[in-house]
């Protein structure tokens, strides 16, 4: 289906609404098309990746303040924010154990990839993890799921603005916190209802690097000053934040991606209500992590095994397979403005909103 601005190849009259709805595939169908290799990690290649991202990042510390200069600090700040997203990704694949076979080596190189970040690394696998099992569903999904038109109306404005209109720099900082509207919990406390009992320790351990790195933060400011702190750091990571919600916003916010109620989600369906977005010249800096569809059907693959196991499987997927062909800045006004809230009936509904010139 050829729209405006957005190439789908979906059909949106394919399912039904009553629940009755079989997808003409399985998950073992799509894994056999896959050549097996895509779901081996390679320590040596995930290990270059993560090398490779924090000699960039020294590199860059370097040459900026070698330089000292406020005609590169802004280039700087662009740079390294997007460098500290690449490194949330490598810790995104340590999260999924699709690093390596290793869960110490993906736990190591996750705590050692996302800390620096401020990423608490056991407490967003986990909520993470909660996302991964129930995408597409709107009673279980975790993160960037729609909210009804009726909890939509409810929504005090403040929250509002932050949600549709402010989104970019606030939403990740808020949801370590309090999580998203209609849920609560802290991804620092091991009693938060995001964790089980049995995963006290890993939550503590998560908390006590995170609070360690903002006290070394602290420290470094107390001996260098505030403009110290404003140039090497809080810039970089407020673009790294924007990168975060970006990319996470658009893989699940488009109006022809479909989310399920009640017994009419499926894993599967729910994995494929994804969508793959093509982010030019950082598709490989950032690891290729617009390759979604792929990595929530598998989310053991090493991110740099998604490309060949999308090929694989578009034939399969056929109408199901979901690809944005406009331009990233366009996809994303465009889903700001039209995908607000859901019907607050139906077993399988769409994004809209109140506007009267939607595509």
């Amino acid at each position: 289906m050829q729209l405006d601005t957005v190439q789908f190849n979906q059909n949106s009259g394919i399912e039904s609404s009553q629940g009755e709805e079989k997808l003409p595939f399985t998950l073992q169908d799509l894994k056999a098309a896959i050549p097996a290799e895509c779901f081996q990690p390679s320590v040596v290649k995930s290990l270059y990746y993560f090398f490779r991202d924090v000699a960039i990042v020294a590199l860059l510390y370097a040459v900026a303040n070698y330089l000292d200069s406020w005609y590169f600090w802004p280039i700087f700040w662009v740079m390294q924010g997007t460098m500290f997203w690449a490194l949330f990704v490598v810790g995104h694949d340590c999260g999924h154990q699709s690093f390596s076979k290793h869960k110490w080596l993906n736990d190591l190189v996750g705590h050692l990839s996302h800390i620096p970040i401020l990423v608490p690394y056991h407490g967003w696998r986990i909520s993470h993890r909660t996302h991964h099992k129930n995408t597409g569903s709107l009673e279980n999904d975790e993160s960037w799921y729609p909210l009804s038109e009726s909890k939509y109306q409810e929504l005090p404005l403040l929250q509002k603005v932050v949600r549709y209109y402010i989104f970019l720099p606030l939403a990740y900082p808020i949801y370590l916190f309090q999580r998203t509207p209609g849920k609560q919990g802290s991804h620092f406390s091991p009693s938060s209802p995001l964790f089980k009992p049995s995963e006290k320790w890993d939550i503590i351990t998560s908390t006590t690097l995170w609070i360690c790195m903002v006290g070394l933060l602290g420290f470094l400011t107390y001996q260098w000053g505030w403009m110290w702190l404003l140039k090497n750091y809080a810039v970089p990571y407020i673009v790294f934040v924007i990168w975060l919600d970006l990319v996470t916003y658009l893989h699940h916010t488009e109006q022809e991606l479909p989310w399920y109620r009640g017994d009419n989600w499926t894993f599967l369906k729910g994995a494929i209500s994804t969508i793959d977005r093509d982010y030019g010249i950082f598709n490989h800096i950032h690891h290729d992590i617009g390759t979604h569809v792929a990595h929530h059907i598998f989310l053991n693959m090493p991110h740099y095994n998604l490309l060949k196991a999308t090929e694989a499987i578009k034939p399969i997927l056929g109408d199901y397979y979901y690809k944005s062909e406009e331009p990233i800045w366009k996809s994303l006004l465009h889903s700001a403005k039209v995908c607000r809230f859901v019907p607050d009936t139906g077993d399988k509904v769409y994004y809209t909103s109140y506007q009267k010139n939607e595509k």
